[in-house]
């Protein structure tokens, strides 16, 4: 390249419509019930797995890259796609259904999902509303973001987002931590979260998969916990 030559880096806008339903989709106020729900880091914290903002950041890294973190990403991309198959939605909810590890991911999946969609209303459109009480929390998003014309790319990186706030939230009040170390996590998370939004583009459903072995033992093992505070 010659000296002095710059180049520009081409960036694609949100339309700003779209940017709203996003920021109120995936908004913790949004009305999903995803307070409840710890996936798993309840057991973690008493187990002594996470227990400051360290081993809380490399533990929601691991969910994002090797466990539920990049599972969503897929099924929120390939459903967010099929937003006009009906057919092709049931498909992927069953699929996004039953690869949970554990009845309590499952149910905190499948409730999350019927809530959002049940939230969704002012803006639902078919076919979403075909499969509204069986449709996990990631295919609800990516086909609700779909049918609406949200880029796929922007709905993804929202979610991933959204789904690591909510379980630094959970850790806040589980550690504690105070709310300085949650929103220093957060940003130390961003790169993981952009990267698994990227890496995630091209991945098929026979793509979904894992190996964040801790944090589905974590899931499972709160099943029986004897204090808990969280639904999962």
């Amino acid at each position: 390249m010659p000296v002095g030559t710059r180049t520009r880096a081409r960036t694609t806008m949100t339309e700003p419509a779209h940017l709203l339903r996003l920021l109120a989709w995936l908004s913790p106020a949004f009305p999903t019930g995803g307070y409840a729900y710890s996936h798993g880091l309840e057991w973690a914290v008493e187990a002594g797995d996470v227990r400051d903002g360290d081993t809380l950041r490399d533990w929601l890294a691991d969910v994002l890259a090797h466990g539920s973190g990049r599972n969503d990403a897929i099924l929120l991309r390939h459903a967010h796609r099929a937003s006009d198959d009906e057919d092709t939605l049931a498909e992927i909810a069953a699929l996004a259904s039953a690869a949970v590890p554990g009845r309590e991911r499952r149910n905190e999946t499948l409730a999350q999902g019927a809530a959002f969609i049940l939230a969704a209303l002012p803006w639902l459109s078919d076919p979403c509303a075909a499969f509204a009480d069986q449709a996990p929390y990631p295919v609800a998003v990516g086909a609700l973001a779909g049918a609406h014309g949200i880029a796929e790319d922007d709905a993804t990186a929202a979610y991933l987002h959204a789904f690591t706030s909510n379980l630094i939230s959970a850790a806040v009040r589980l550690v504690p931590l105070g709310q300085s170390v949650g929103l220093a996590v957060l940003a130390a998370l961003e790169p993981a979260i952009l990267r698994v939004a990227r890496e995630t583009h091209t991945a098929t459903l026979d793509d979904i998969g894992g190996c964040a072995f801790r944090a589905d033992i974590a899931s499972l093992r709160h099943e029986t916990q004897y204090t808990r505070l969280f639904r999962s």
